[in-house]
């Protein structure tokens, strides 16, 4: 019985010992009922890196080590002047770091972040990626240009 036991184990050992878990830190609202749609709608691949596993509820990583990062449920971002970018009808927030960038969506609730080094992954691609995922949650605000906002000075005279 011993022996049939060992190849077992073993196989075990290999196939989770493989990949290790990511340690992502989940967000507030993680166990919001709609991060649940976005995690099963992730892609197993993001610009060419494998989907693995994470410690945390509504959280992904792609690539070992990480290079992209994923984590629903963060505070939902009112108005501002951060660069807004519309993708596949998805609205992203996008914040220019030193070596990490941080794309957010806009006008949806929870809101979706996802981290990445832009030398390893384009911006574009991740974006593109992760649309259907991020389409669950029913947008309620969509970005604006300065063309769309109201010129009060120009009808006062």
């Amino acid at each position: 019985m011993k022996f049939y036991a060992l190849p077992v184990l073993l196989a075990l050992v290999a196939a989770t010992g493989c990949t290790p878990v990511a340690n992502v830190d989940s967000a507030p609202d993680a166990a919001n009922s709609d991060c649940a749609a976005v995690m099963v709608a992730l892609p197993d691949e993001m610009a060419g890196y494998a989907l693995r596993d994470t410690d945390s509820q509504s959280t992904a990583a792609w690539g070992n080590p990480s290079r992209a990062i994923l984590k629903c449920g963060v505070p939902v971002p009112g108005p501002t002047t951060d660069p807004c970018a519309s993708v596949n009808g998805v609205d992203w927030i996008l914040r220019e770091g030193e070596d990490t960038w941080t794309a957010t969506t806009f006008g949806r609730e929870p809101a979706v972040e996802v981290m990445f080094d832009p030398n390893e992954v384009a911006s574009s691609t991740i974006l593109v990626q992760l649309q259907n995922a991020v389409a669950k949650i029913e947008p309620t605000r969509e970005c604006l240009s300065p063309e769309d906002t109201l010129d009060l000075e120009a009808g006062q005279g």
